[in-house]
This record gives structure tokens, sequence and C-alpha cells, in this order.
């Protein structure tokens, strides 16, 4: 096994993605997450929020000058056109910051694993984007994760499978994986499965 030390994350709504970044952060891994970095590429006054209020117009933009997600995820969610000139808008920037923080984890610890927490990868990001030695890809049965997404935002049934159609099918990133943790069963199924996977990382360095 080659030298494992920058590896991304990736899964599907409701498919355990932050439970296993947690595992391996506890574990000592660095995690850069993109949500995070997302957030702040579009703080009041950036270059982003100026180039998404072009191309939306003012009404995703609140009265204190910070993106309203809400109508912007209005514009976009049944608008593939329209989420695609959103991800040209923030993309670039946010995976730019991503590699400005894996290069700080590096210099600080040049032995550190660093796992880039990125729900799009696969998606509309390919892996070559960053330089990764791998990607693991977070599994979970498509009736378990319906269920988990309907409880997690207080959903139907129905509201949650078509939210989990607007991505890609999550066996098809499965099929693209260096490495998958099965989520399907309880927490201590998926964190003995996380730590097998860091020592097979560990004893790869």
């Amino acid at each position: 096994m080659k030298n494992i030390r920058v590896v991304g994350l990736t899964g599907g709504m409701a498919s355990g993605k932050s439970l296993v970044a947690g595992m391996l952060r506890s574990l000592g891994a660095v995690v850069v997450d993109a949500d995070v970095i997302a957030r702040d590429v579009v703080a009041p006054g950036s270059q982003v929020l100026q180039e998404i209020a072009a191309s939306f117009g003012d009404g995703v933009i609140q009265v204190d000058g910070t993106l309203d997600r809400h109508a912007l995820g209005e514009r976009i969610f049944n608008d593939p056109a329209a989420r695609a000139r959103l991800n040209a808008i923030t993309h670039p920037h946010i995976r730019r910051r991503m590699a400005e923080e894996v290069a700080r984890a590096r210099a600080a610890r040049p032995d550190a694993m660093v796992v880039l927490d990125v729900p799009l990868l696969l998606d509309v990001t390919p892996p070559d984007a960053y330089d990764l030695d791998g990607v693991v890809v977070i599994a979970v049965d498509e009736a378990t994760q319906e269920a988990r997404l309907a409880a997690r935002d207080g959903i139907t049934i129905e509201a949650a499978r078509r939210r989990l159609q607007a991505q890609r099918p999550l066996r098809e990133k499965v099929a693209l994986a260096t490495w998958v943790i099965d989520n399907s069963g309880t927490p201590e199924a998926t964190r003995r499965q996380v730590e097998e996977l860091w020592h097979r990382w560990q004893a790869s360095a």
C-alpha cells in the first residue's frame, strides 16, 4: 500500500459522513470541512457573494448582507443549470481554500493524516480536483438513508426520497470508492470499521 496521507471523505445526505468525520478526528486526523469553508467564502462583502448576487439577483441576499440560503436553495433545487452556475462561482474558491488548509496542516504536522470532508466529491467534484491518495465513501442502504433524512429534517419519506434523487445515487459513488464504510448498522459497528481503516492507513506511513 502506498503512503496514505490525504484522503477524501464523502457520502450522501444522512449517510453518516459527519459521524465518520468525527471518529477520524478523534483518532488524530486533521479534518478539513468543505461545508465550513463554503460558508466562509460567501461572507458579507466577499467576492463570491457579490458574484452570486450578480448572477441570481439581490433576492438571495438578506437585509443584513448575508446570503439567504433558503431563497438560493429554492432557486437551484429543481434547476440543474442554475445549480451548475452556482457551483461554477463557488467551487474554485472552495477548492483553493481547502488546498491552503491542507498545506497549512502538513506544514504544522508533516506526519498528519488529512481528511477532506467534501459532500459533493464524486457528484460534481472529481477526485482529481484535489491531490488525494484515495476516497472514502460512507455507504448506507436506501431505506435507512431515507428514514434517517426524514427524521433528521422533519420531512416525509416521500420528500426525503425526492431530495436524495437530486444527488448522484450513493451506489454509484460506492463503485468509485477506494474504501467503503458501511454505516447501515450501529455507531459501534461503524466505529470498528473506521478504526480498522485508520490502522491500515497508519501502517502505510
